[in-house]
């Protein structure tokens, strides 16, 4: 249980909060405008494109069920910002830092995948590079069985919820998108993330969005606080460019650096992480799930501790939520779902979501063994 103990209480965006215009594009913004136009390409280096044909692609089979991997539980439940939903039951991103892929659920329930442009050299490390961020080394189904037989609640839930699979980000880029989320809402977040990304090279555009290489260290520390700001970032715009210029001071490089406390236990890797400017433990447990293989990682917010105080800590039920009680909370999730606790409460975060709630309701109407109470409560819309 020590390794949750340095988590504290966290509060995930919400779509509540009002939401500014459009942040304007780097080539609009009134300060380093010449030394920001250096920094995206309209065409990228050493790179094939493969447009998507009139008609429906040839999609690869990645042989993954629904059951490893279903891309609505996956993808618009706020692991990442970059990924951009593209046709029906389709999300289109980028991976491996340059290479442009889509996802497509079949009929048969099987994922498929189709790269828009990748290197010169083979799709093969493309590929490479696409299971990996899928982390398929994780079979889902085995890990869900042993939370099954831990929690009856997450047993019928299960049922319901298949597939929502915990993704392995780009460490740089997962970490500047959550230091965007700060006490953030989901709109706003999704365009301050496409600012940053638009600072990369031009990948190619899918279903009406443009696609972008994240952009590297280097480049982001041509981006003054000023010009963030004029985006719209707020006080954000500071911790971006400290985290940056922290970053790129280290040896080795940030992304060693950051690659390096994969290999670390959690309590030292949300410290190292907190030692970045706009970096608490609400940020560092996010970044520590979603892309340092830290999966008893425990974000905890507002809808997990609802959670936690129904089912797991029902003696906290009623009292206010402190940062003693978070670690609370963080070790009974570990305690009841071990080594992958941060996959068990991601999908009991899900869960919460309304949009997930409506589903339920439809699928808990639909099925003739089931009572609405049996899920607990699952029918009352958290208050954002």
């Amino acid at each position: 249980m020590l390794a949750v103990r340095t988590l504290s209480i966290m509060k995930r965006p919400t779509t509540m909060a009002s939401t500014p215009s459009t942040p304007p594009s780097p080539q609009s913004l009134p300060s380093k405008t010449t030394s920001l136009r250096t920094l995206s390409s309209k065409k990228p280096r050493n790179i094939l494109t493969n447009p998507i044909p009139e008609e429906d692609p040839k999609w690869v089979p990645l042989n993954l069920s629904r059951s490893e991997l279903y891309l609505p539980l996956t993808f618009p439940t706020g692991q990442t910002f970059r990924w951009k939903q593209t046709g029906p039951i389709q999300y289109t991103g980028v991976v491996g830092r340059f290479h442009l892929v889509s996802l497509k659920q079949l009929d048969n329930g099987d994922v498929g995948y189709y790269f828009h442009c990748t290197t010169s050299d083979s799709e093969s490390a493309a590929k490479v590079a696409l299971l990996d961020f899928l982390n398929v080394g994780i079979s889902l189904t085995e890990v869900w069985e042993s939370f099954k037989a831990s929690d009856k609640r997450f047993a019928e839930l299960a049922i319901h919820l298949g597939g929502a699979r915990v993704l392995r980000q780009d460490p740089i880029e997962c970490l500047i998108q959550f230091i965007c989320s700060s006490n953030n809402n989901i709109k706003r977040i999704t365009m301050m993330v496409d600012f940053i990304s638009s600072l990369g090279n031009y990948l190619g555009a899918v279903g009406g969005f443009k696609f972008y290489e994240f952009p590297s260290l280097e480049r982001l520390a041509m981006v003054s606080e000023q010009v963030l700001r004029a985006a719209g970032f707020g006080y954000r715009a500071k911790y971006i460019v400290g985290t940056v210029e922290e970053l790129k001071s280290m040896p080795g490089g940030g992304m060693e650096w950051l690659a390096a406390l994969r290999k670390v236990d959690l309590p030292e890797a949300i410290v190292s992480l907190c030692s970045l400017p706009g970096v608490g433990p609400k940020v560092a447990a996010c970044v520590a799930l979603f892309s340092l293989d830290q999966h008893h990682a425990i974000p905890v917010d507002t809808h997990v501790w609802k959670i936690a105080t129904r089912y797991l800590l029902p003696e906290l039920a009623g009292t206010s939520i402190t940062p003693k009680l978070c670690n609370r909370v963080a070790d009974a999730f570990v305690r009841t779902y071990g080594k992958y606790a941060g996959w068990a409460q991601t999908l009991l975060f899900i869960a919460e979501l309304p949009s997930q709630k409506a589903l339920l309701n439809s699928m808990e109407e639909k099925s003739p063994n089931s009572k609405k109470r049996k899920l607990g409560g699952i029918t009352k819309v958290p208050k954002e």
